[in-house]
């Protein structure tokens, strides 16, 4: 198995900042590694693994550690808060019917043909279309997830495969929800998390054995991706 790889931008950050609130706090609150591994239900050395920045946090253990040290999960993870805040805005009521439409699904290469013209799909581009009641505007498409950057052991998970549908035009730039984006130099495409953080843009991925990567200006987001067809559930 290869080495995993250390942590980076964002994750690491976040890690560090929970640690440093643990020790400012543990005296006070009698606190322990081994106290907040039993609450959340896990080994001393997860959750050492967690504080010293091996693994990224999750918003599990976050919501776990924030309610042991009495701190709003903002004060060390705002990317994480921001997860669980929508997460807990999901309504089970019935929302207006909309109609289905199909989009084809294409692959990475015709993805990034599709850039080049402004032109919508010709009749036969696609062997395979899905259907969504999601709008992904006149030129959206269905994409199948490549790698294994964006499997993770707790929701949301995009594993290898998983068909994601792409709007690629007039889509907003949100910090929490997942975009694809383009290498301006070697063309490359990459299906990742955006994250904003102190103002600057990061592409993350949910796999921590992946790196997180800097929106330096060498990276176009060129879709977002507003449904996904998960199997296996």
């Amino acid at each position: 198995m290869a080495q995993k790889r250390p942590l980076t931008g964002i994750h690491l950050a976040e890690c560090k900042a929970a640690h440093d609130l643990f020790l400012s706090k543990k005296n006070a609150l009698k606190l322990t590694q081994k106290k907040i591994a039993e609450i959340a239900g896990i080994t001393p050395v997860s959750v050492n693994q967690y504080l010293k920045g091996i693994n990224p946090l999750n918003a599990r253990f976050a919501s776990v550690l924030a309610k042991v040290l009495e701190e709003p999960i903002e004060s060390f993870s705002p990317r994480l808060a921001a997860e669980i805040a929508e997460m807990a805005n999901v309504s089970p009521m019935l929302q207006p019917h909309r109609e289905a439409r199909e989009y084809p699904l294409i692959s990475w290469v015709a993805a990034g043909e599709r850039l080049e013209s402004s032109n919508s799909y010709p009749t036969g581009i696609a062997d395979e279309w899905l259907s969504s009641t999601e709008n992904a505007g006149p030129h959206g498409y269905w994409l199948r997830v490549k790698g294994r950057s964006m499997t993770a052991d707790t929701p949301p998970s995009f594993p290898e495969g998983t068909p994601i549908l792409i709007r690629p035009e007039g889509f907003d730039l949100i910090s929490g929800k997942f975009y694809i984006a383009q290498h301006t130099i070697s063309g490359e495409h990459t299906f990742k998390q955006y994250v904003q953080d102190a103002g600057v843009g990061y592409l993350v991925p949910l796999n921590p054995e992946y790196q997180t990567i800097p929106l330096d200006g060498t990276w176009e987001i060129t879709g977002r991706a507003i449904d996904a067809k998960i199997t296996g559930m």
